[in-house]
């Protein structure tokens, strides 16, 4: 697998974890129980499904199970390869189907992202105006037909207009687009997503709202529109402390505030924001995938390492599962050079 698509697809979960709303609840327990199933249990598993093929809930905790194997597995990738199509074809509106579990990725196994892309082109034909497979299948198109995955969501938005969900799910689409070496596609990639957030935005509730923040403050910051920007920002940094999103805000609200402080050649106010963004609680996310570091590589490109050793030692506060690399990370910043920071740069 290319290092871009494993980014695409770590990009995708993140989103998940930051977004995941009520109606995904029991297929994301039950797919977090898979993975922590043990060789005996999955065999159980599959026996039981072998009796009760309908037996959506074993088939979801297997889909959890074989996710993070699948990488490395061609028994996982297959048996996951297996139970997937088995649900488009079967129970096409079951939840695990709008996870990333329930996808299939077209260079892992071109063979059978084929196989799920036909059938469920099949089910949109059957069922066109059907809110769940328009949702399920614009989940699976989005890494790798995402002209595909917009067709759906846009079909899907007049038939409930009132919905965030959906101008939700079409900005997370094409902010994608961001990720493209060519800096006219990602503005425009940014601009669009920035449109479909603010539509999504006025449509959700004060918790709904809080979770948009930092997607409208990173989109609009790549749509060269730093008004906007700084204005979703700032209002990150104006939540509760007692939400469930403060970590988060505290940290990426900080952190587009030291990119746009960086654009007015402001390095001192951008170097205080970087603390600031290390100095953040935590969240299951930041503890999950670790910091972002976009500001802390625009500052090492201007030479200020100290300040980024700092926030690299603040994050090893929240960043636990992470030590190792932060610990790398530190080395190569005080030899004088700049680190792969690979994901970290782009959530």
């Amino acid at each position: 697998m290319s290092s871009r698509s494993l980014l695409v697809i770590i990009t995708v979960i993140v989103f998940v974890c930051v977004c995941t709303t009520a109606f995904a609840m029991d297929a994301d327990s039950l797919t977090m129980s898979g993975r922590r199933l043990t060789a005996e249990e999955v065999e159980s598993l599959e026996k039981l499904i072998e009796q009760n093929p309908r037996d959506v809930s074993s088939r979801t905790k297997l889909l959890g199970y074989y996710f993070g194997r699948q990488f490395q597995n061609q028994s996982a990738r297959e048996a996951k390869r297996k139970h997937v199509l088995w649900l488009i074809v079967n129970s096409p509106e079951s939840e695990v189907l709008g996870l990333p579990y329930g996808t299939l990725d077209a260079i892992l196994d071109k063979e059978a992202y084929s196989q799920g892309k036909k059938a469920w082109i099949n089910q949109l034909k059957r069922r066109p105006a059907n809110l769940k497979l328009l949702e399920h299948s614009a989940n699976f198109f989005q890494l790798h037909d995402r002209e595909l995955a917009v067709e759906s969501l846009q079909t899907a938005r007049p038939l409930d207009m009132e919905n965030p969900k959906w101008p939700t799910k079409l900005g997370h689409l094409y902010s994608l687009g961001m990720m493209k070496k060519s800096l006219k596609v990602k503005t425009n990639a940014a601009g669009k997503a920035l449109e479909q957030f603010e539509i999504a935005y006025k449509l959700s509730s004060d918790v709904e709202r809080d979770a948009l923040l930092q997607s409208l403050a990173k989109v609009a910051l790549e749509a060269n529109n730093t008004k906007k920007a700084t204005g979703y920002a700032e209002k990150m940094l104006s939540q509760n402390n007692s939400g469930w999103n403060y970590g988060n805000n505290i940290h990426h609200g900080n952190i587009i505030l030291g990119r746009i402080a960086l654009t007015l050649d402001d390095v001192e106010e951008a170097k205080e924001r970087l603390i600031k963004a290390g100095k953040t609680p935590g969240s299951p996310q930041l503890n999950s995938f670790g910091p972002n570091m976009t500001l802390a590589k625009k500052l090492l490109q201007k030479g200020e390492k100290d300040v980024v050793l700092k926030y690299i030692e603040l994050c090893s506060k929240f960043w636990k599962m992470g030590k190792d690399r932060l610990d790398k990370w530190s080395v190569v910043v005080k030899d004088g050079k700049i680190p792969d920071f690979g994901p970290n740069l782009n959530y």
